[in-house]
């Protein structure tokens, strides 16, 4: 187990007042806060929430924690993964505490002591243990996963931001995600320019976020962005006014003003505008007297807006799409080296087949174009997939569970916010390869050509997705990538021909979209041309159709290769959403 450094928020207004060198904890106590540039932010977000642990003991089971994979790389058998009588232990025993909104609580021990595990219980996140016996209570109410997730934020200990976004695009994106659907643009701004301001990241708010391989903000940096993340969630601050209505208006001002006017009468006799929390200091129970209508749901001091207030499926989708397309389209040498990756691959294969104007290449070497054509260039790709998807993973998982966005609209901005890099990078491979190699010039069968191409590398990346989604390491992943791609490679019709086939080879060939592909440019190139072969002195023109029959490709019309291909794509790319909703997309380092 991982030691700590996470921090949970029991609103936004706590990490404020931490990095205020701990002002005072009661709610009309907190409300101002000077930085160092003597900027003056409202940092208060709501009412003072208190968290509460009671003689709790909670249980790990260790075998649980051990990966399924890690079990058969030991050679143990599923069955036995969970018989072991010492793999419940106990890494919290009798533990109480108390903490509210802007106190600090320092939870301090060794590595495996439990520090993680009891953020983890406390944010309902608590897989792989079980609580044994006490409570966690949230303002006297016992704790649930809802309400964890409106009042309580938590910011791990591994920073997951995509790396090519700046710090304000970041914490925009957030924004236009979390808060309610009825915030305008220039306000969703307005808190992202305050979070900033808040947490003193002005000077590198137009740098990008960065990571291990690329040089973006310091460590530190970085760490406030992750916060300023969790801070976004809740909007709808006390100090703040209100203007959509009159009324509103209204309201938020006389309830700016009480709390100035308590501020001022606490700080008084103060020189150093600080004081000590006395017994008697409630700031829930201050406020409640000047609100004394207040229902159970307010009483428990959360954001006043349901979850049908937040931007709906259609707004994630635009809001997703457009931060996959800035992320992926700033990664200029990533995009580089696929753009060359691809035209060298087809310079290559192009110039290996160029010269043969006059007599053309013979079936044998057509044949073995085309294949190539197809099979080459999709192994690659599937590759570059999987480790990207695996780059990604820990962010999209963390994003699920706090509820940032659903996989639907997830899924459909991956798949077309991916879609330009993906035809460029066919048209880039594709059409240097079919001039250089001399293939039927004619347009209608140069298009039926690349548009075979263009689906075939696309069922390689769907099949990417699919698999970097289904299995929880990039190691596995690409381990049984490879296995299908092999199994594909080695059935599509031209390492042995499809009628010598048996029966399990024969079932992997027809979902091969390798096959299909090859089995689509064989009759496009040799349908409606005529080959010369010569035996001794005797030369015979054989019709292309001959040689796809040969080969059994011509069992179907042209048209059936290019819906089968189509049909495979969607059934990975169903199985690609299917993964996303059913398996958790753990990434490794959290196992």
């Amino acid at each position: 187990m991982k030691e700590a450094t996470e921090t949970v928020s029991l609103d936004s207004a706590s990490w404020s007042q931490i990095a205020c060198k701990g002002l005072p904890t009661k709610t009309e106590d907190n409300i101002f806060c000077s930085e160092e540039d003597n900027s003056l932010y409202f940092t208060y977000s709501g009412k003072s929430n208190v968290l509460e642990v009671k003689e709790l003991n909670y249980q790990v089971n260790m075998v649980s924690q051990i990966p399924w994979y890690e079990n058969l790389t030991q050679m143990k058998m599923p069955w036995s993964w969970k018989l072991d009588p010492h793999s419940h232990t106990s890494i919290i025993q009798n533990l109480n505490l108390k903490v509210q909104s802007g106190q600090m609580l320092a939870i301090i021990g060794s590595t495996a002591g439990g520090k993680t595990s009891l953020l983890d219980v406390i944010t309902c996140r608590d897989h792989g243990g079980k609580i044994k016996s006490g409570q966690i209570l949230i303002n006297n109410k016992p704790s649930t996963p809802q309400l964890v997730r409106k009042c309580i934020a938590h910011v791990r200990q591994d920073d997951q931001l995509l790396p090519h976004l700046t710090v304000r695009e970041t914490l925009l994106f957030v924004a236009k995600l979390r808060l309610p659907k009825f915030f305008s643009d220039s306000q969703r701004e307005k808190r992202v320019e305050e979070v900033i301001a808040e947490l003193r990241l002005r000077q590198c708010a137009n740098t990008r976020v960065g990571n291990e391989y690329l040089r973006g903000v310091s460590g530190g940096e970085r760490r406030r962005v992750s916060i300023g993340v969790q801070l976004l969630w809740n909007p709808v601050d006390l100090t703040s006014i209100d203007k959509q209505t009159a009324e509103k208006e209204m309201e938020s001002r006389n309830r700016a003003n009480t709390l100035a006017k308590l501020f001022l009468e606490k700080v008084k006799g103060f020189d150093d505008f600080l004081w000590k929390v006395t017994e008697g200091d409630n700031a829930a129970t201050t406020f409640s007297k000047q609100r004394p209508h207040l229902s159970s749901e307010e009483a428990i001091n959360m954001p006043q807006y349901s979850s049908d207030q937040l931007p709906g499926v259609l707004k994630q989708f635009t809001i997703l799409l457009s931060r996959q397309v800035s992320n992926d389209f700033r990664d200029l040498p990533t995009l580089l080296i696929h753009g060359f990756e691809a035209l060298l691959m087809s310079l290559l294969i192009g110039f290996l087949y160029y010269g043969h104007e006059e007599n053309g290449l013979s079936i044998r070497d057509t044949a073995a174009l085309l294949y190539m054509i197809g099979a080459l260039i999709p192994f690659t790709v599937i590759l570059d997939v999987i480790a990207k998807c695996h780059s990604e993973r820990a962010m999209l998982y963390h994003d699920l569970e706090d509820g940032m966005y659903s996989v639907s609209p997830y899924f459909f901005a991956k798949i077309l916010g991916e879609l330009p890099e993906h035809c460029a990078f066919v048209i880039i491979y594709g059409i240097p390869i079919y001039w250089l190699a001399n293939l039927i010039p004619e347009p209608a069968h140069f298009l039926l050509n690349f548009l075979s191409v263009w689906l075939a590398v696309y069922s390689a990346r769907a099949m990417a997705l699919w698999v970097a989604a289904l299995l929880p390491t990039l190691q596995l992943s690409a381990f049984f990538g490879n296995v299908l791609f092999t199994s594909f490679y080695l059935s599509g019709g031209f390492v042995i021909s499809l009628a010598n086939l048996w029966t399990v080879p024969s079932w992997f060939s027809k979902i091969s979209f390798l096959r299909w592909n090859f089995q689509s440019m064989m009759q496009i190139q040799f349908t409606d041309a005529t080959y010369e072969a010569t035996v001794g002195n005797i030369t015979f023109q054989i019709p292309g159709k001959l040689v796809t029959q040969s080969l059994d490709l011509d069992s179907h019309p042209l048209y059936v290769s290019y819906l089968i291909l189509s049909a495979i794509v969607g059934s990975f790319l169903l199985l690609y959403y299917l993964s996303l909703r059913f398996i958790k997309q753990k990434p490794s380092q959290d196992w």
